[in-house]
């Protein structure tokens, strides 16, 4: 479906390869796009044949030089979509390395957080592994100085970025981005949340102006912000929805727990310990509480690791390799830290808190069900943050199953829980830190 930028519609993504899981397939084959052949043998390499209907429709205006704004779900292949352009475009102009410096790259692909730049890299590497296009990814958490050695010294094709960690190189002049030829935007909505919009102009404001370059920009949602925006940095574009074929997994079975604060832990805690619980996801709305909560489970014996945004990044990718090879049972993580979480077999994904933004109840939820697997969504809801089921319904058009937990899940734990006294705010009484408002997610971020 095609429509004007100027229509408000609504509605989410994250990094995946050409296709993923059970994404629908379009009829159009990769070789009916006139794709340069080391760009085909790469996708075949990676075992695919036909596009997503993103991909369908995008890739005729992206391969023909287009601007593109872009609203597509998670997991509905917009990441190859872009990189395939980013790659094909390169093959039709090619620059001899004699021509070019280190530290100006040929397209820049901007996202708001290091586990999906990591995972944009990773796949962009797949898709260049017949091309020879040199992939760097600059993140903050990473080691500064090997980043920044790189740029200095390599030539580099595609470079993927967060914008905090950028600005930091285009202050010091190890990156120029006056030879882009393609500027790609992912998640500009989550940007936008973020507050990471001011960094993102003075990043654009270094590239060529947008009738000189391609400009491809790619949003889970278009508010007005969103769509203004997109007006000033492209040219042209295109706007494309593709529309979700279902907001939540069908294979992942959603239940809510009716709980006060004090049942939360107990609940939790017997819920990993049932049979067939393997790898759990655990989500809680900051980082506060899920630091809490990492020492809380290991404290039950449970063996369980932290994913948020203050733990540096190789600890967080060792964390990951050992949830994917079972060493670790439970990943603790904020909403940030678990879009990064990309990992087939996660058996149950649990809602510590409610999330107070419905599309990251989405998000939460699909990490499990994934490549045609079922899947157990279990949340909890106490009357702090209850409030937020009716429009979590309202987003995913179900009414969802509440209900009390069962004796077992009731049993007291096996150790007394971790006693902790809270300065400030939490000492002195039963508004747990609200002063006139619902605590603000911001520490995830």
């Amino acid at each position: 479906m095609t429509q004007s930028p100027e229509s408000d519609s609504t509605h989410d993504n994250a990094a995946e390869a050409p296709q993923s899981g059970d994404v629908k397939q379009s009829g159009t084959r990769f070789a009916e796009l006139g794709l340069h052949k080391p760009v085909l043998d790469a996708i075949a390499d990676i075992g695919f044949e036909y596009c997503t209907p993103i991909q369908a429709e995008t890739l005729p205006y992206t391969l023909a030089c287009h601007d593109l704004i872009g609203q597509a779900q998670t997991g509905t292949g917009k990441t190859a979509a872009f990189l395939i352009t980013a790659i094909q475009a390169m093959l039709e102009t090619p620059v001899d390395d004699k021509d070019r410096f280190a530290s100006e790259p040929r397209v820049l692909v901007l996202a708001p957080t290091r586990e999906l730049a990591m995972q944009i890299a990773k796949d962009a590497e797949e898709l260049c592994a017949r091309t020879g296009h040199r992939v760097v990814s600059v993140v903050g958490g990473m080691n500064y100085d090997k980043q920044r050695e790189v740029l200095q010294n390599e030539i580099v094709d595609i470079l993927v970025a967060t914008p905090g960690r950028l600005i930091d190189f285009l202050g010091s002049q190890d990156v120029f981005l006056d030879q882009i030829d393609l500027l790609i935007l992912d998640e500009a909505d989550r940007m936008l949340d973020m507050g990471f919009i001011p960094d993102v102009k003075r990043i654009i404001r270094r590239c060529p102006p947008k009738d000189d370059r391609q400009t491809l920009l790619f949003s889970a949602t278009f508010n007005q912000d969103v769509l203004n925006l997109a007006s000033m940095w492209t040219h042209g574009a295109e706007f494309i929805e593709i529309e979700p074929q279902q907001k939540t997994a069908e294979r992942v079975k959603q239940t809510v727990y009716l709980v006060s604060e004090d049942q939360k832990l107990p609940v939790l805690v017997n819920s990993l310990k049932q049979p067939g619980v393997e790898k759990a996801l655990v989500f809680a709305n900051r980082r506060d509480q899920c630091r809490d909560l990492e020492e809380d489970l290991k404290n039950q014996d449970v063996k369980v690791s932290l994913m948020s945004g203050e733990i540096p990044q190789s600890k967080r990718l060792k964390t990951l390799d050992q949830f994917k090879n079972g060493e670790i049972q439970v990943l603790v993580a904020t909403d940030v830290a678990g879009r990064g979480i990309h990992v087939d077999g996660v058996t149950h994904v649990f809602n510590y808190n409610l999330p107070e933004n419905a599309e990251d109840y989405v998000h939460r939820i699909g990490r499990t069900g994934r490549a045609g697997e079922h899947g157990i969504s279990i949340s909890f809801a106490s009357e702090d943050d209850a409030f937020t089921l009716p429009s979590i319904e309202t987003y995913i058009s179900q009414k969802l199953t509440t209900s009390v937990p069962e004796e077992e899940l009731l049993q007291p734990l096996e150790k007394p829980p971790i006693q902790r006294r809270r300065g400030g705010r939490r000492a002195g009484g039963g508004n747990r830190g609200r002063q006139g408002g619902r605590p603000r997610s911001s520490g995830s971020r």
